[in-house]
């Protein structure tokens, strides 16, 4: 009887601890979806030519803010969302570390389009890393209109805030936790 009630309190706890995660996660889900809608509408307005990513993407993830900062080694971390279908489907976590000249930190928003599912399946499969050569597009007035998916992908940075000085190689990594 004593192992039985052990055992019902047990199952219990574990489902009770689950539900209890699973609506953190969508609290944080909804309160990044609103930050990262407010990102792209900056980003909008700021160059309107990029609304042909969103309509051409199958995917697309926004991180509304990214900080970064260094001294000789430096980091990066932001989260964000991956939007499907209008919809947010994980949410995503962006870190960098990088060696090399640099001093400062800044603060911008950075947005990542797919443009086949090949390229999105790749992506969501977890722990996926650019590499220090691959390179975003900073987003000024009509930038878009000239940019192009490279390998499946287009990568914008907006900057935000702050001053940084910085020749360092660092690649960005990217944990992607699915909803749901």
């Amino acid at each position: 009887m004593k192992k039985l009630l052990i055992s019902i309190l047990s199952i219990t706890f574990a489902l009770t601890s689950s539900m209890a995660m699973s609506a953190w996660k969508k609290d944080e889900s909804v309160e990044l979806d609103a930050k990262a809608q407010e990102a792209i509408k900056v980003f909008k307005e700021k160059d309107p030519s990029s609304q042909k990513f969103f309509d051409q993407a199958v995917g697309y993830v926004v991180i509304p803010t990214v900080g970064k900062a260094g001294i000789g080694i430096g980091g990066a971390r932001g989260k964000g969302v991956l939007y499907e279908n209008g919809k947010v489907t994980a949410i995503v976590t962006l870190s960098q570390l990088s060696i090399g000249f640099q001093w400062g930190g800044q603060a911008y928003s950075e947005f990542l389009f797919f443009q086949d599912n090949a390229a999105l399946s790749n992506f969501k499969k977890g722990n996926y890393e650019l590499g220090a050569q691959v390179s975003a597009v900073a987003v000024t007035a009509g930038v878009s209109a000239d940019a192009d998916f490279v390998n499946g992908m287009a990568i914008f940075t907006q900057a935000k805030g702050g001053l940084m000085y910085e020749a360092a190689v660092g690649g960005q990594k990217f944990k992607v936790e699915l909803e749901e």
